[in-house]
C-alpha cells in the first residue's frame, strides 16, 4: 500500500502536514506526537524581522470553530535559521517554511536567506496585508498575486507553494494568476474573515475587531474551493480548512488535493495529524486502494 505523494518533485511519505501558525515549528508538539510520522511540518510564518503581532485578546471560540487575529507574531528569520531548522532536521519529515511579509522586498529578503538552508519547500502567505497596495492583501488582487509569485520564484531555490485567501470573488482567478506567475503548488484555503461581538461587554471579542475563522464550519467552503481550483490549474494542491479526522482529509483528496494540512484540529487534539494518517491507511485497506494517488481528484 503506497501513501507517498509528490509535490513539485518533493516526495512526502504521506499527504498529511500541519497548517502554518498552528504548530509552531513542531517543538511544542514533539513530546505529544512523533514528528517522523508526518509527511511535512509547515512552520509558523517567518518574516525578515521579528513581528510583535496584534494586541490581545486575539483568539476566541465560535460555533463550529475559532477566530484568531494573532497577527503573524514571530521572532523572525534569524531565530528560525539558528533554532528551528536544526530542531526539525532531527526528524524524518519534510520542512516547509511559511514566509510572510508586508512588501515584495520583505518576501524576497526571507526567500533569499532561506535559499541555501535545509528547508524543502517554501509556502508564501499572500494573505498578509500589502502595505504598498494601501492595505489590500496580495492575495485579493490577481495581478498583485501573479507579480509577487514571479518575484519570489525568481530568487527561490526551493519549490514554492502560494497560499491563497478565500476572501475573494473567484478563487480560480487567483489560482490561475499564481500559476501564471510560476507557482509550483497552491495551498488553500486560508481563514475566512469573521467577527464576534461579546453582547455582555458590548464590545468586540477580539481586539482587532475581525479575525480569521477556521475549524469544521469552514470545511464545506474549503472543499468546494479545492475542487474548483483542481479543475482550473495543472499544479498540485494542498487542501486545508476544518480537517478534524481522516474522513475530512479524504474528502479533500477526492476533490483534487494531493496533500492536506491540519490546523485547528491540533488545538483540539495534539494527535490529530497522526490519527488522520492512520485513518487514511485504514480507509485504503477497507476499499482496497493500493496507491493513494488513485484517490486524488477521483470525484469529478
Amino acid at each position: 500500500m503506497n501513501t507517498k505523494v509528490t509535490l513539485a518533485g518533493i516526495e512526502l511519505k504521506n499527504p498529511v502536514m500541519t497548517c502554518s501558525g498552528t504548530f509552531g515549528s513542531g517543538m511544542e508538539f514533539g513530546e505529544s506526537i512523533d514528528l517522523n510520522k508526518l509527511g511535512a511540518v509547515v512552520t509558523k510564518g517567518i518574516a525578515n524581522v521579528p513581528w510583535p503581532g496584534n494586541p490581545t485578546p486575539r483568539v476566541t471560540e465560535v460555533y463550529g470553530g475559532m477566530l484568531n487575529a494573532i497577527g503573524l507574531q514571530g521572532p523572525g528569520v534569524d531565530v528560525f535559521m539558528e533554532r528551528d531548522i536544526p530542531f526539525l532536521k532531527q526528524y524524518d519529515t519534510k520542512i516547509i517554511a511559511n514566509v510572510c511579509g508586508k512588501t515584495k522586498e520583505d518576501y524576497i529578503d526571507v526567500v533569499e536567506r532561506l535559499a541555501d538552508t535545509d528547508v524543502d519547500m517554501l509556502e508564501i502567505n499572500i494573505s498578509c496585508p500589502n502595505v504598498k497596495e494601501g492595505g489590500i492583501a496580495f492575495g485579493q488582487k490577481a495581478s498583485a498575486a501573479e507579480e509577487i509569485t514571479a518575484a519570489v520564484k525568481k530568487v527561490a531555490k526551493q519549490p514554492i507553494i502560494m497560499k491563497l485567501s478565500p476572501n475573494v470573488t473567484d478563487i480560480t482567478e487567483m489560482a490561475k494568476a499564481v500559476e501564471a506567475g510560476g507557482a509550483d503548488v497552491v495551498s488553500l484555503i486560508n481563514t475566512l474573515t469573521a467577527m464576534k461581538i461579546d453582547i455582555h461587554k458590548r464590545t468586540f471579542a477580539i481586539a482587532n475587531k475581525t479575525g480569521g475563522m477556521s475549524g469544521p464550519a469552514i470545511k464545506p467552503v474549503a472543499v468546494r474551493m479545492v475542487y474548483q481550483v483542481a479543475n482550473a490549474v495543472k499544479i498540485p494542491i494542498i487542501g486545508m480548512g476544518g480537517i478534524m479526522n481522516a474522513d475530512d482529509a479524504i474528502e479533500f483528496i477526492l476533490a483534487g488535493a494531493t496533500a492536506v494540512a491540519i490546523g485547528t484540529g491540533n488545538f483540539v487534539n495534539p494527535e490529530t495529524t497522526v490519527n488522520v494518517i492512520k485513518g487514511i491507511e485504514d480507509y485504503m485497506r477497507r476499499y482496497n486502494v493500493q496507491d493513494i494517488n488513485e484517490l486524488i481528484g477521483a470525484v469529478k
